[in-house]
């Protein structure tokens, strides 16, 4: 009786194991390709020196879309980077106020710049 009760715990443990891990939101997106880091700060500050350069930056995600997680922002002050994920993952797990790595172009957007990403990666 005892073999049957521990056989039924390691049986209900991995079942939940898997369960857990199936539904697990994936924390990368795209695949890094090793570009060189860059900080936010002279991202937003510069956008013209990094214009159409693949790069990589670590921020800090501010107003992530609420209704797919396509998109956010990293700011420095009052000042902001907008981060597409559209080309790599349509829907993205949302991580408002969590770091993130990013990695990909500065591409002009509307009256300014976006960040136009590659790769990401929620930590």
């Amino acid at each position: 009786m005892r073999n049957i009760f521990i056989l039924c715990a390691l049986i209900l443990a991995l079942g939940v194991a898997l369960v857990w891990r199936g539904t697990r939101s994936p924390s990368k997106f795209g695949t890094f390709t090793g570009a060189p880091k860059a900080e936010v700060a002279d991202v937003i500050s510069r956008p013209q020196a990094f214009l159409h350069k693949t790069v990589a930056i670590d921020g800090d995600i501010r107003e992530q879309c609420v209704t797919m997680g396509c998109y956010f922002y990293f700011f420095l002050g009052k000042n902001s980077l907008r981060v597409d994920l559209q080309e790599i993952a349509m829907t993205a797990p949302r991580r408002n106020g969590r770091p993130a790595r990013v990695e990909g172009q500065i591409v002009p957007y509307g009256d300014g710049y976006e960040f136009v990403a590659s790769a990401v990666e929620f930590k």
